[in-house]
């Protein structure tokens, strides 16, 4: 059972269930796959719709890896998922607000705002 105060997710990937999880390594391990840049940055770019399918697979594989799974992007790259392109941003969004969003904040102080478009548990 996953726990969303924990920042886990439960997710279909390849015909098979999966808990993710963005742990500080997996968040470290996201940071260096940008360069360097900061997860602010990064979320920044997220918020702003600016989300590309090797963002999807970096995030998703750097989940799985947080919650132990030992698994590269390239497997993440080929699994499939319910819904298509949707289906991957569904997990990646759900993912992001179980890291990050302020329950209870205004807008302006959840860096994952844009994604409350999405609704969670969808994936």
């Amino acid at each position: 059972m996953v726990n969303r105060h924990r920042g886990e997710i439960e997710a279909e990937l390849g015909g098979r269930r999966y808990t993710l999880c963005l742990t500080l390594g997996a968040l470290a391990g996201i940071e260096h796959a940008y360069g360097g840049e900061d997860l602010l940055a990064i979320a920044e770019r997220f918020e702003q719709g600016r989300i590309k399918a090797t963002d999807a697979i970096r995030v998703i594989g750097a989940g799985l890896r947080g919650a132990g799974q030992e698994i590269t992007d390239t497997t993440v790259a080929n699994m499939q998922v319910n819904g298509g392109a949707a289906g991957y941003l569904r997990i990646v969004a759900d993912l992001l607000k179980a890291t990050f969003a302020v329950e209870d904040a205004p807008p302006a102080k959840n860096p994952m705002a844009l994604l409350g478009q999405i609704s969670p548990g969808s994936a």
